[in-house]
């Protein structure tokens, strides 16, 4: 989690945004990575969990799992993922932690699927200007 997160941090960097929105994506990504980690820890502890990076327009990130799960997106998906986590993870509740990354996230998208899990997150362009 430690390289994702420096990665991130790096990327909005090179993309100009704002040194609290710095704080904000070294936040949400460990946030993200930690909980896709943790489901998987459980199901399939071998596989690995998959951070792309992408900063050619704003700064997106994606983490994906391979926790199989039923085909949904949005509020349903984090409900899916919060009943899996239930057993595994022992924190925060899985939707107080994905509530904390959607207030760092301007744009933030749960997917599930019998392939897996993807957390995206997309910091655009413009939010450099905004922050």
């Amino acid at each position: 989690m430690r390289t994702a997160r420096q990665v991130a941090v790096t990327l909005a960097r090179r993309i100009n945004l704002p040194e609290p929105v710095l704080d904000a994506v070294r936040l949400a990504v460990g946030e993200a990575c930690g909980l896709v980690v943790a489901l998987q820890q459980e199901s399939r502890p071998d596989d690995p969990v998959v951070v792309t990076f992408d900063d050619s327009r704003g700064l997106s990130i994606d983490v994906r799992g391979a926790v199989a799960l039923e085909a949904a997106v949005g509020s349903r998906a984090i409900d899916l993922l919060a009943a899996a986590a239930e057993p595994v993870v022992d924190e925060l509740p899985v939707g107080a932690s994905l509530a904390v990354v959607a207030e760092l996230v301007p744009r933030l998208n749960v997917a599930t699927s019998p392939t897996g899990v993807t957390v995206s997150m997309r910091w655009p362009a413009e939010a450099s200007a905004h922050a």
